[in-house]
C-alpha cells in the first residue's frame, strides 16, 4: 500500500492505492486528508472486495498514519490479527512505481477543478490501467487487439 499526491484546485488531495505482491492493482481511493481515518477508510474499502482475501502482510512506506490506522482495522477485525504490517521505506518498490502512469495522465491534463471530477477521472485512468496490465479475465496483458475489443463491446463502439 502507498499513497500519492494529486494536487486539485491548487490543493494537495491524496491517493491511497494498493497491489499485490505481482503488481496487478487491488483498489484506491481519492481522499481529502492523510490521516489514520483516511487510512483505516481504504483499508474498509480494500478488503470489502470480492477479489480481495485478507493479507499476510501489508508493505507500507514510512506514513505515520498506517500504525495506528492497521491497529484500529485489527480491533475492529476489519483486518485478521494474523496479518502483520512492515513499514519500511522503499521496500514496495512495485507500490511506488504503480502509479507513475496515472500521475503522467493526470499532469498532462488541464488539471482538476473538483474533486468528485478528479475521482472519476482517476477511475477512467485506473480502469484502463487494469486493463493493460492484463487483469480482464480471459484478456492477457500483450493482447492490444484483444484489449480494443474489450473496450469496444464495453463501450458499444463499432469497430
Amino acid at each position: 500500500m502507498d499513497e500519492t499526491y494529486i494536487k486539485i484546485k491548487g490543493e494537495w488531495k491524496y491517493l491511497y492505492r494498493a497491489v499485490d505482491s505481482k503488481g496487478d492493482t487491488l483498489d484506491w481511493m481519492l481522499s481529502a486528508t492523510r490521516s489514520k481515518e483516511a487510512a483505516q477508510r481504504f483499508f474498509k474499502k480494500m478488503l470489502g472486495n470480492k477479489h480481495c482475501r485478507s493479507p499476510r502482510v501489508l508493505n507500507v512506506d514510512k506514513a505515520k498514519a498506517f500504525p495506528p490506522a492497521f491497529e484500529e482495522s485489527q480491533r475492529e477485525k476489519v483486518l485478521p490479527t494474523t496479518t502483520t504490517l512492515r513499514q519500511q521505506k522503499y521496500l514496495n518498490n512495485i507500490q511506488e512505481q504503480d502509479p507513475r502512469f496515472t500521475k503522467r495522465r493526470v499532469r498532462h491534463s488541464q488539471g482538476f477543478q473538483s474533486f468528485h471530477t478528479a475521482k472519476w477521472t482517476i477511475a477512467g485512468y485506473e480502469t484502463l490501467h487494469m486493463i493493460r496490465k492484463g487483469q480482464v479475465k480471459n484478456l492477457a496483458a500483450k493482447d492490444v487487439l484483444g484489449q480494443i475489443k474489450f473496450i469496444n463491446k464495453l463501450f458499444g463502439i463499432a469497430a
